[in-house]
């Protein structure tokens, strides 16, 4: 053994022993990340490509790959004038749908949230147990009893049987309870008090304003689940100018897919309807990335 070499058994070899593991350990981690990545952006690039052909080369070309005419604008132009525009008044829908019940989801959550963290009243534990099963339950288990109860009060086929009950978000509750407990001191709220502020008014001035990331995440939050949701409009509404896009764009490919002939036309414009659909939410997710970002750390914390 040279006099330069470091035993194994020493500190300096254990050292460099756990240096060498090291970049071993993060190869199954890569690996995985790796198969969640390409499992992610496939679809996209599948829809990506798949909104650039012609009906034509969407059955007689390879899905991976352009066709043989780009055709991209042209399914464009059909699509924002089929039917009158039809595909614009389910954008506007999903637009109205998600902004509303976003708004309305995270002021009702951060409501419930601080008076979980600020307030002690009979039943509070047991409550927020509820709260907190409720989360586990899936959302699709409910839409039957909660449309049985729309139609009872007569918000069968209205938008408001869509936006009204996306307006209730479990997660909302628990993460907004968490960031007030978190990131507002109740020695503040408690001076407030002293100043003679309203509940109300220390709700808005100040709970709101230092729990904005929370309430940024659980809006982003809300806001993209009510414009992915397919089941609750699907069973809530009739008339198709309440439609949003993910029902308007399904029965178009319903249409398509057992219409046969010149129904299959439509298949691109539901690819290029998908893509366009999509854009909306990438938009929001970019503005909101910070205050989301923040919302989710503080989360963490507990």
């Amino acid at each position: 053994m040279s006099s330069g070499a470091v035993p194994a058994f020493l500190p300096g070899g254990e050292h460099q022993g756990l240096q060498g593991e090291q970049p071993r350990s993060r190869v199954p981690m890569t690996l995985l990340l790796s198969v969640f990545l390409i499992y992610t952006f496939t679809p996209l690039i599948y829809l990506i490509i798949s909104a650039t052909k012609s009906n034509a080369d969407l059955f007689g070309t390879f899905g991976f790959w352009f066709g043989r005419q780009f055709s991209l604008f042209e399914n464009l132009h059909a699509l924002f004038t089929r039917e009158g525009g039809i595909f614009l008044r389910w954008a506007l829908n999903s637009f109205i749908y998600s902004l509303v019940s976003a708004v309305g989801a995270a002021l009702i959550s951060a409501a419930a949230g601080y008076a979980f963290a600020r307030f002690e009243f009979h039943g509070r534990k047991a409550a927020f147990a509820i709260i907190l099963g409720a989360v586990m339950i899936p959302q699709t288990v409910l839409v039957i009893p909660i449309f049985f109860v729309l139609s009872v009060i007569g918000l069968g086929n209205n938008p408001l049987g869509v936006i009204l009950p996306s307006m209730i978000s479990p997660i909302g509750v628990y993460l907004m309870r968490i960031y007030i407990e978190e990131g507002v001191d109740s020695e503040l709220i408690d001076a407030a008090r002293m100043d003679g502020a309203g509940e109300l008014r220390i709700f808005i001035d100040i709970v709101l304003r230092l729990a904005a990331p929370g309430f940024i995440t659980v809006l982003l939050l809300s806001f993209v689940g009510t414009w992915n949701n397919y089941f609750l409009p699907l069973i809530v509404l009739r008339s198709q100018e309440y439609y949003p896009l993910t029902v308007g764009l399904s029965a178009w490919y319903q249409l398509a897919s057992v219409g046969g002939g010149g129904s299959q036309v439509l298949l691109p414009l539901v690819m290029t309807g998908a893509l366009v659909s999509i854009i909306p939410v990438i938009l929001v997710f970019l503005l909101l990335q910070r205050f989301w970002q923040g919302g989710l750390s503080a989360g963490a914390l507990r």
